[in-house]
């Protein structure tokens, strides 16, 4: 009798960057099927985050890191599984400012054309914007989810260079073809895009199987 398939969950962590641009329930559904499998998440959001859960969900998002992991746990439905760690905007002390700390990449999930601009001219004002210039750096994958519309020139040029020195660009743009029902399934099909660009499959969309 043959041993069951056993799932094996990397131990590096994924570095999770939330900035303050519209649509952070990107971010909130990453967080939620990152945490159910079980990956380890280093979640750190800009300053003007805050700004956008006020505006968005009229919520107050925690300063304090520790009650940071509480407000996205709770915001994600995911009380106990995986381990989430959230650092202060503007500790560039932390670990993922280093590229010494290794991880399986990053993700930027809604990122901001501020966010953007400052990372295609290498600039790192806060610690998000430190950990992804170390992704790029040293290599890694760095994935870039745009929330705008329309693209200015000054934007599609900032993202050309940001594809350039390595990173993935994933537009917040949906497809149709899974039939979507929900607003959960747009965001859903658009946030397991994003984590294929980090070889992570762990969100049970309908993928294209050709035409029959």
């Amino acid at each position: 009798m043959s041993n069951p398939i056993q799932l094996i969950v990397p131990t590096l962590p994924l570095i999770l960057g939330v900035t303050g641009a519209s649509g952070l329930i990107y971010a909130v559904r990453a967080v939620k099927f990152l945490l159910a499998a079980e990956y380890n998440i280093e979640l750190v959001a800009s300053k003007s985050t805050y700004m956008v859960w006020q505006s968005e969900q009229d919520i107050k998002m925690p300063v304090e890191p520790i009650q940071q992991e509480q407000f996205w746990r709770q915001q994600a439905g995911v009380e106990s599984l995986g381990k989430l760690t959230c650092h202060s905007w503007g500790d560039v002390g932390a670990n993922i400012a280093s590229g010494s700390f290794r991880t399986l990449g990053m993700m930027v999930i809604p990122c901001s054309m501020s966010t953007a601009a400052k990372l295609a001219t290498g600039l790192s004002s806060d610690l998000l914007e430190r950990a992804a210039d170390v992704q790029l750096k040293e290599g890694r994958k760095l994935v870039i989810v745009p929330r705008e519309t329309p693209f200015s020139l000054i934007h599609l040029q900032n993202l050309t260079t940001l594809a350039q020195a390595g990173a993935r660009i994933v537009p917040a743009i949906p497809a149709w073809y899974h039939h979507p029902q929900t607003i959960e399934d747009l965001v859903d099909f658009v946030v397991a895009r994003a984590l294929d660009q980090l070889d992570i499959d762990c969100i049970p969309i309908k993928r294209w199987q050709g035409r029959t």
